[in-house]
């Protein structure tokens, strides 16, 4: 098809020049050699007006406009011309073109009509061609011409449009080829619903001006119904790419104390190192906000990024999640199966938050990931070859749950080649102060407050606790704090703070909404059982989880509950 068109491009008697958006010849045929007097060879690639002087395509690149059937001097040359823009499937403008032709010689009239034909023809084949949804009317508004993309945007067929009037067309909103023929100016961005189908667009015209007299008019639509859909897609795009994408860089940790200055360097040598790295802290210290920023300093940060909770999944589900699932693989199998975490990680990153609540049968697949870089589908007997790098995280003592025999000692040293443990925020006091006026300038954004500063007297209070909970806990913990201060106040002082401290040991003993909770007016109100029954639940979590230090697996074990039961009833009660 190529060659074809390059042996109508030389033949043609009509000269042609296009240029690119920066006005770059990028086709030059034989007949515009021979009226310029210059052949292809010296000017492709070149500036159009360095060859052309005369030339209006920048004109046509600015404007967008068509220019039809323009006599025009070219050097000593008369030549008939038409120019006009070249668009993308987008609407953006990527060049222009002039097709055009030498009537020096021309005396005979009938001659010259018969060219013009020709270039009429040619520039309705342009004109059926395009993308664009283009009608042309009359100085009547008699609609003369449409284009094919114009009958498949209105569902109109061509009988049903011309030589009936501009507005026949129009459902809702005025016509801009009336409105270009009552005042001979362009009308731009005009808002109609047209055809059967009411679809919504976006209108321009022009008038057609022949030695100085109104023939009619030339009118673009351009489907905002597609735009919308395409904006819909688009969000839905973003939206998956958010969750895949790893959101945090070592930048936005906060590292001034020393122990978590070496902390931080060691995350920095695994993020420019494809090892396997295990993350090891109490529940809080930011073990999330590593894997992040690990994998955003790596090779793989272009790739997605997927976060799994391995606590959150329920065993029965976990491994065809991970690691999807083949039609029939078992009842309510979806059609066609499904694409596994790993899968979906594939080239990038994929991050295990609490690794050590995977059971054992998961755990040899695991195993065969990391050994074998592959994955087999639930129900499935071939297997997948995948590239993706594992970064694991848990608050539990691995070790412990090897001895118990929860926990597979291979896996265990598969996953152990890089550990970094993160020091929990009572080890590390000394990034205590730029913490809080971290989350101080975070709240202030989402609270509408003002609050510049903290007193000596309330940071040192905040000092002399142990924080079980780690950031997470000082994170809600200032939340709170910025609940209890008034707009206009700028400086959070001692009586801002909630009550944390047991006035006896100087250490806190329980939140502000769990004294309250305990707090009963003198007159007991008589409260539905069920009502009671989840506030005591709620009480007796909070404490545990405070004895424990925030170790919600221990916790889980005094409570006598699963760890996803666990999960379930601090989300029921946002603990």
């Amino acid at each position: 098809m190529k060659k074809e068109i390059d042996v109508i491009l030389k033949s043609t008697n009509d000269a042609i020049i296009a240029v690119d958006r920066e006005e770059k010849i990028t086709l030059f045929n034989r007949a515009a050699e021979k009226i310029t007097g210059y052949p292809a060879s010296q000017v492709l690639n070149k500036k159009v007006g360095q060859f052309v002087k005369e030339t209006r395509l920048p004109d046509i690149l600015k404007s967008g406009e068509s220019e039809l059937n323009r006599r025009q001097a070219l050097g000593n040359t008369i030549i008939i011309t038409s120019r006009m823009p070249v668009k993308d499937d987008a609407g953006e403008i990527i060049g222009a073109i002039a097709i055009f032709r030498d009537i020096t010689e021309m005396t005979d009239l009938n001659y010259e009509i018969y060219q013009l034909k020709e270039m009429q023809s040619m520039l309705e084949a342009i004109f059926n061609a395009t993308q664009d949804a283009i009608s042309v009317c009359d100085e009547k508004g008699i609609v003369v011409m449409v284009n094919p993309a114009y009958t498949d945007l209105t569902g109109l067929k061509e009988e049903e449009i011309i030589g009936k009037h501009t507005v026949n067309d129009i459902v809702e909103g005025k016509s801009v080829h009336l409105e270009v023929l009552n005042t001979k100016l362009p009308a731009k961005r005009t808002r109609l619903r047209v055809g059967k189908h009411k679809r919504e667009v976006i209108s321009s015209a022009a008038p057609i001006i022949v030695d100085g007299t109104l023939k009619g008019s030339v009118g673009v639509l351009h489907d905002v119904t597609d735009i919308k859909s395409l904006t819909k897609e688009l969000t839905e795009a973003k939206k998956i790419i958010r969750k895949l994408e790893a959101k945090y860089t070592f930048d936005d940790i906060i590292a001034n104390d020393e122990k978590m200055i070496q902390v931080l360097e060691k995350a920095k040598k695994a993020g420019v190192t494809p090892v396997t790295v295990l993350l090891r802290g109490e529940s809080g210290t930011g073990k999330e906000l590593f894997a992040h920023s690990i994998h955003n300093l790596s090779e793989r940060k272009y790739n997605q990024f997927v976060r799994v909770n391995c606590a959150a999944i329920s065993e029965s589900l976990l491994e065809s999640e991970l690691f999807g699932y083949e039609e029939g693989a078992f009842t309510g199998a979806r059609k066609g199966g499904k694409t596994g975490l790993f899968e979906e990680a594939h080239g990038g990153t994929i991050f295990l938050d609490e690794i050590g609540e995977i059971p054992i049968s998961t755990q040899v697949k695991l195993l065969r990931v990391l050994q074998e870089k592959e994955i087999m589908r639930v129900g499935g007997t071939k297997s997948i070859p995948i590239d993706v790098r594992v970064i694991a995280a848990t608050n539990a003592r691995l070790e412990d749950l090897m001895r118990k025999g929860k926990f597979r000692e291979d896996l265990y040293y598969r996953l152990n080649v890089f550990p970094i443990e993160i020091p929990p925020l009572r080890e590390r006091k000394a990034d205590l102060y730029p913490l809080v006026m971290y989350l101080v300038k975070k709240f202030n954004l989402e609270y509408g407050r003002n609050v510049e500063e903290i007193s000596e007297e309330a940071l040192n209070h905040l000092k002399k606790y142990n924080w079980p909970g780690n950031v997470r806990e000082l994170q809600n913990f200032i939340g709170r704090t910025l609940v209890n201060i008034k707009y206009q106040e700028r400086l959070i002082l001692k009586k801002h703070l909630p009550k944390f401290f047991d006035n006896d040991e100087g250490e806190i003993s329980r939140n502000e909404e769990v004294i309250e909770e305990e707090t009963m007016n003198q007159e007991e109100i008589i409260k539905p059982l069920k009502e009671i029954l989840a506030k005591e639940e709620k009480k007796i979590i909070h404490h545990t989880l405070q004895k424990m230090k925030g170790n919600r697996s221990a916790t889980a074990k005094v409570l006598g509950l699963s760890l996803r039961n666990l999960y379930y009833k601090m989300e029921k009660h946002d603990l």
